[in-house]
Formats: structure tokens, C-alpha cells, sequence
């Protein structure tokens, strides 16, 4: 056998590979009534976390209307703020939460604006993860989430050389701590370490947003990250990879 004709041979080969997978995609999407686990169906954040929800989430990066659209279809009430531009910083396409809708979480302090991606993830994140981890652990529903805020114009870790943050655009935010309806109050500071109630429940609600977001860093990460999780929507492609620590 030829070179060329071998090459022809695992070129076939990884074609039929790629088409056995898809089928085999489809059929497992299709059987079990779940087209959320489809790359190619639209987002619905009514619908459960899917194979491609974190990665649909992502790509509404750049499409604010669509983003807008994906809020408004599930009930999430909102305001769209206006365009900010600071040299290399700023964003065009942030939003506030409004009270009502399908939400019910409140940040601390109020007034946390973030791009439309983020927010959409948030609100998912909400349903999915942290109210439902709440409910489990402590009988009580999240009332507040504190947060230490999303847009900052300054470059990772606040160097004064190196990549810019997603920060810089709106497309993080830092996660510090709940509030129960109860009463109880849960930090990442505090309460990460050990095996009780509150420390399993950060580790759930992290592990969920690793679903949501492109990346997740908890104080598993690094020291940096000792009393928050980052959550952000950082758009690195179609494929691009995702982080989880």
C-alpha cells in the first residue's frame, strides 16, 4: 500500500469515526428528550443543564441581542446598561438584575452589573445549582449571594504587564459568600474547608459552575482565590477550552 493511499485510508477512517459519534449523539439526545445536550439546538435556560448549556452560554459573548433574547424567554428581568469604554476596558453589553421575574436571589451590595452572558449564567446557576443545593442541605432557600463586584479595568491578578482580565470587560464576577432565608450565612473564606453542611455545599455549587461558566477557580486554584470563586464567560472559541479548579 502506497503512503498516499494509506493516508486516504485513516483520513476515511476518522471521517466514519467522527459520523458514529454524531449519530450516536443524536440518538442519545433524541432517546432520552433532552436537546440541550445538542450543540447545534437554541439555548433555553427553562430547560435543564445540557452536554453544550455551558458552552451555548459562552457564545452569547458578542451577540447581545440574542443574550437579551435568552434572558427575557425565561422570565429574568433586567436593565441593560449603557456602553462604557476606559482605554482598554469597558463593555457593550452589561446588565442589571431587576427585582421580580423568575429570579429571586439579591446581591450584595446591590446595583452588580455584568455582561449579558454572565448574568444568563448566574441566572442558571441560581436555578439549577445553588437554590436545589440549598434546599437539600439546609432546608432553606439562598435569599443573597455577596459578591466583590465584576467590572474592573486592570490586567490578571492587577500586574502591570500580561493578559487583560475578564474583569476589564464585565465578563467575571467574585463570589463570596450566601445568605439563607434562615438565617445562615455561608462565606468561602470561612467555611470551604472541611466535610459539614456548608463546606459540601460550596464545593456543590462550585462544581456546578464549572457547567455554566468558562471558568471556575475556587480557593482549590490558588491563594488568590482563598475567599471567592471567579465565575466568568471567557470567549475562546467554538471548542476553546474550559477551566474547573
Amino acid at each position: 500500500m502506497t503512503a498516499a493511499a494509506a493516508t486516504r485510508r485513516a483520513i476515511v477512517r476518522a471521517l466514519l469515526l467522527v459520523l458514529l459519534l454524531l449519530t450516536g449523539l443524536i440518538a442519545y439526545a433524541l432517546l432520552r428528550g433532552r436537546p440541550q445536550d445538542l450543540p447545534w439546538t437554541p439555548l433555553d435556560l427553562s430547560a435543564p443543564t445540557g452536554l453544550f448549556t455551558g458552552r451555548k452560554l459562552t457564545a452569547l459573548t458578542g451577540d447581545f441581542p440574542q443574550c437579551r433574547a435568552v434572558l427575557a424567554a425565561a422570565g429574568v428581568r433586567y436593565t441593560a446598561l449603557p456602553a462604557r469604554t476606559d482605554g482598554q476596558c469597558g463593555y457593550a453589553d452589561a446588565v442589571r438584575f431587576a427585582p421580580g421575574g423568575a429570579r429571586t436571589v439579591a446581591y450584595a451590595p446591590a446595583g452588580l452589573g455584568v455582561a449579558c452572558p454572565v448574568a444568563a449564567a448566574l441566572a442558571k446557576w441560581e436555578w439549577d445549582v445553588v437554590q436545589p443545593a440549598a434546599q437539600r442541605l439546609f432546608a432553606s432557600p439562598v435569599v443573597a449571594i455577596d459578591h466583590f463586584g465584576s467590572y474592573s479595568c486592570r490586567r490578571i491578578y492587577g500586574r502591570d504587564a500580561g493578559s487583560w482580565s475578564e474583569h476589564s470587560t464585565a465578563d467575571a464576577v467574585d463570589i463570596a459568600g450566601f445568605r439563607l432565608a434562615d438565617g445562615t450565612r455561608i462565606t468561602v473564606a470561612r467555611d470551604w474547608q472541611g466535610t459539614g453542611p456548608r463546606a459540601t455545599f460550596l464545593r456543590t455549587v462550585r462544581n456546578g459552575a464549572c457547567d455554566l461558566f468558562a471558568t471556575t477557580l475556587s480557593p482549590d486554584y490558588n491563594a488568590a482565590h482563598a475567599d471567592h470563586f471567579h465565575l466568568d464567560q471567557a470567549s475562546r472559541g467554538a471548542t476553546g477550552w474550559r477551566a474547573c479548579r
